[in-house]
Order: C-alpha cells, then sequence, then structure tokens
C-alpha cells in the first residue's frame, strides 16, 4: 500500500485530503492528514467579529465535517519531518512513513516577535484580529470604547490576507460613524510599505478611498517595538506613533516543526517552486497555501488556485510522468469597504492588480478595483461557497489560471 501523507487540515490540506481521495484508488493509496486541531476556522470572517457583524459560532465547524470518508485522521502535535527518511515524527513518538508528502502546515502569529508587543496592555488597549481570542476580545472592548486614536499597524511581510488591515480600517470608519461618534475617533493606517498596497495601480485607487474615510496614511514605517507606558508605536529611525488602542498584524512565521526538520527559510516557510508546487529540496515534499515560500499572497484564494495545479502535478509524479502543469501566482481578494461596499482585485506573479470586470469580460459581475454593492454580496456569499464547495474540492466555474479578459492593460 502507498501512502500520501497531508500535514495540516486547514483549508489547502483539506482540499488535497478531497481531492486526492476522490482520485486515487483505496486498494492502492492509504491517505492520512494529521492536524493540531479538531477545529476549522473560517478565517476571513475574523476582521467581521470586531464590529459585530460576525459572532464566533459563525466562523467555526468542526474539521471532521470536512475530511472524506477513507481519509484517516490524525490529531497531534508534529515533532519534525525527516524528510531524508521519508517519516514524519509526531509528539509522543508515533512515527508515519510516506511515499508523497504535501506540506500544508500555514502560518501563525507570532505577537512575542516585536518587543512590547504582548505585555501588559495586550488585549486591553492593543489587539489582533488574525486569531479568534482577538477578534472576539477586540469586539468586547468597542463595545464600550468612547473614542481616541485608533491606530491600524502592519509591521512585518508576509502575512495572511494582505487586504484585511485596510478593510479593517474601512469597516472601522463605517462603525464609529454608525455609532455617531466617528468625529471623536482619529484613524491611522501604519505600514512599512511605500503605500496601501504593494503595487502602485491598487495603491493609488485604495489611497484615494482611504483619503475619502479620512483615514490617514503612514507608509515606510518600520516597528521595532512598543511602548506601553506612553502608548506609542516607535519605528528603527525613533519615530513615535501614539494610540489610544492599536490593532495590529502579528508577525506571522511557518510552523515550528518546519524549523526543527531543517526544511524552512528563516521566517520557517518551505523553499517551494513557485510554478511545480514541489519541495526545492525533495522531489517526493509539495506544499500548498501559506506554508510555501512562494511569491503571492498568503490567502485562500491561492491555496485553491494553487490545488488544482499541485493536484496535477503530483498525480504526474505518483504515475512516473513529467509534471506538466504550472501555477502562476493567481490570487484575488474582495475587499470589504464597509457601508454595503467592496472592492476586488485580481492578480498573479506577473500582472498587478488591474480595473475591470471578472469573471466575464464585460459582464461581470464583479468590478475589479471599483467600489460596488455586488462586491460587498460576493465577499459575503463566499462564506456558504467556503464552507460547502471549496473546502470538499468541488469545481468552482473559475480558471486556476489568471485571465487578461476584462482587465484594461492601459491605465494611465
Amino acid at each position: 500500500m502507498k501512502k500520501l501523507l497531508i500535514l495540516g487540515g486547514g483549508t489547502a490540506g483539506t482540499m488535497m485530503a478531497n481531492k486526492f481521495r476522490k482520485a486515487l484508488e483505496r486498494d492502492e493509496w492509504d491517505i492520512t492528514i494529521v492536524d493540531r486541531h479538531k477545529t476549522h476556522y473560517y478565517q476571513p470572517g475574523f476582521l467581521f467579529i470586531p464590529f459585530g457583524i460576525y459572532k464566533k459560532n459563525d466562523v467555526i465547524k468542526p474539521k471532521s465535517d470536512f475530511f472524506p470518508p477513507g481519509v484517516r485522521v490524525i490529531y497531534s502535535d508534529i515533532d519534525k519531518i525527516e524528510a531524508g527518511n521519508n517519516k514524519v515524527l509526531l509528539e509522543g513518538g508515533k512515527v508515519l512513513q510516506y511515499d508523497f508528502l504535501i506540506i500544508a502546515t500555514g502560518t501563525q502569529t507570532r505577537p512575542e516577535e516585536t518587543p512590547g508587543l504582548k505585555d501588559k496592555l495586550w488585549y486591553k488597549s492593543i489587539f489582533d484580529f488574525y486569531t479568534i481570542e482577538g477578534a472576539v476580545a477586540l469586539y468586547d472592548f468597542f463595545r464600550t470604547w468612547e473614542g481616541g486614536k485608533l491606530v491600524m499597524c502592519i509591521p512585518e511581510l508576509p502575512f495572511k490576507c494582505p487586504v484585511a488591515p485596510i478593510e479593517f480600517v474601512c469597516l472601522a470608519e463605517a462603525f464609529f460613524t454608525q455609532k455617531g461618534i466617528r468625529d471623536k475617533v482619529d484613524i491611522t493606517f501604519v505600514t512599512l510599505m511605500p503605500g496601501a498596497f504593494t503595487k502602485p495601480i491598487a495603491t493609488r485607487m485604495l489611497s484615494e478611498l482611504l483619503d475619502e474615510k479620512n483615514i490617514k496614511v503612514v507608509p515606510d514605517f518600520y516597528p521595532e517595538r512598543i511602548d506601553n507606558e506612553n502608548k506609542k508605536i516607535i519605528s528603527y529611525d525613533e519615530q513615535e506613533i501614539p494610540f489610544d488602542v492599536l490593532c495590529i498584524v502579528p508577525v506571522n512565521m511557518g510552523a515550528d516543526m518546519i524549523e526543527r526538520s531543517g526544511l524552512g527559510d528563516d521566517m520557517n516557510y518551505v523553499p517551494t517552486d513557485k510554478h511545480t508546487l514541489q519541495s526545492k529540496k525533495h522531489d517526493n515534499i509539495f506544499v500548498i497555501g501559506d506554508a510555501a515560500d512562494i511569491p503571492t499572497s498568503k490567502a485562500g484564494s491561492v491555496a485553491h488556485f494553487a490545488s488544482d495545479i499541485l493536484f496535477e502535478n503530483l498525480m504526474n509524479a505518483m504515475e512516473g510522468r513529467p509534471m506538466t502543469a504550472s501555477f502562476d501566482g493567481h490570487a484575488n481578494c474582495y475587499i470589504e469597504t464597509g457601508y454595503g461596499m467592496g472592492a476586488l482585485i485580481d492578480f498573479n506573479y506577473d500582472t498587478e492588480p488591474l480595473p475591470g470586470t471578472y469573471p466575464l469580460p464585460g459582464i461581470g459581475p464583479f468590478g475589479l478595483l471599483k467600489n460596488t454593492k455586488i462586491n460587498h454580496y460576493g465577499k459575503i456569499i463566499f462564506r456558504w461557497i467556503y464552507w460547502h464547495i471549496l473546502l470538499k474540492g468541488r469545481e468552482l466555474p473559475v480558471e486556476a489560471e489568471m485571465t487578461m479578459a476584462g482587465k484594461k492593460r492601459d491605465v494611465s
């Protein structure tokens, strides 16, 4: 019996388990998935919890609801991968052999990496919304907060869902307007990037949007530490930004076991061929989702589009054929902008987000780099699609490869 082992039962790992269980003969292939947690989190929903749009129960379900029959599930911490011996060691000494390995262990927040962040103000005046605990704590805080300086800070790249901080300040602006205290809330978006986003055209559109909402953008700010006593973010060049409440994206890093296994870079991400999604060091290891070091967004859409490529290439590898599928870095993200409106971006390794229509040229129904109600509905509907279609490895009517159809190439 041949063995396919999947490490990580989040979005990427669950999709791969479903795809391969349908494709591989059960009397020939044993499929095992390992994850430390039994709860699946719809992470894009964390953003909505601080503003009372979603509740905790809206974003959690048992992982067992999404694993297919015929896949062995082991809930355990992973000690390390012994890639040279085709082994994975679990906590407690259990050893799993594999013929092929898929690493889908994602990325985790590391607030302790920023001096002073996880100090006495943590979850009192300093919050993240990248964890369920942080999002719920922020909801409780906002219920009684009467105003002051609200700072949203991005201290390090890369991180999960790069548009979420922009969405956060937009939703905060709408939330406090609707509460009638917007004039008492000063909102500042602080980023180490040169603008609101990483690419020029999207940065221009998003910067104009934030300006319209009277949200100040502070670019090129590299946080070095948090001064809890004086409530300030201090940069490496000693610039200071005061706050009354700080919302921050903690440093993101790959799983610690990647470091213990000697398979990662300095941020514990696995060096991965950006086109084939094969490990650069081991031919029988493939990497998908946030665990990979590929130069595109750490977002669920990337895992979705990449899953088709990894599936095809790994099937070829299993059968001794050349890997012919190539991932182009395709990503798209809905951007919630408040007041029942939203934007959408679609891009890949080589093409930055451009204006136009998606997925059908001239028809849409979604508008690229446009602030519309239909884009907001797309964001809301996606939660149902995520639970009922995407996780179960079912086909969506969207190609894995990005298309230029419907996009405007010439943007002045």
